[in-house]
């Protein structure tokens, strides 16, 4: 639910440590959370250069199942997150903004409370591809990334974006 990339900002990388930080917070997380948005999409690709063009990671969209939301903010508060107030809290009963500072870098939780359809991939949980896609121009802004793109063509086609080179490569 963030704001919409810069385009101009595009081919620069997204800062490394930044990253790490947000996926050590994500693996303590795994096995309460579906992931969606840049990182359901980065965890979907092959390994890569981490480009802002490819996929968002400004904050760390995720999906939790109702009956395990309690748990969850039990394991954010222990984790040093707080919540943060959004324009959306007025509106909405089933989203909620958790952040934290860590080691220099601010890590940005926005959770959706709500069961989704979803797949393994690896030690991940993700959104499905498919239903992933649907979130575009609701609950996630940056429709024009390289992933949801390459995702797009790639069911429409019948194929699986999952593991796919083409969720990274930029078209020519």
């Amino acid at each position: 639910m963030g704001d919409p990339r810069n385009p101009q900002r595009a081919q620069e990388t997204w800062n490394a440590e930044r990253l790490r930080i947000s996926e050590v917070e994500l693996r303590a997380l795994a096995p309460l959370v579906t992931l969606s948005g840049g990182w359901a999409w980065h965890f979907m690709a092959p390994p890569h250069e981490e480009l802002k063009i490819d996929h968002d990671h400004k904050d760390v969209d995720l999906f939790v199942a109702p009956e395990r939301f309690a748990e969850l903010i039990q394991v954010l508060t222990a984790r040093g997150f707080a919540r943060i107030w959004t324009r959306f809290d007025a509106t909405s009963t089933n989203f909620y903004r958790y952040a934290k500072y860590l080691e220099g870098a601010k890590v940005i939780l926005d959770v959706f409370v709500r069961n989704v359809p979803s797949v393994q991939v690896g030690d991940m949980r993700v959104v499905e591809p498919a239903t992933l896609l649907t979130f575009y121009g609701d609950i996630h802004s940056t429709d024009d990334c390289v992933s949801v793109l390459a995702a797009r063509k790639l069911l429409a086609r019948g194929i699986s974006p999952i593991g796919r080179k083409e969720l990274v490569t930029r078209p020519r």
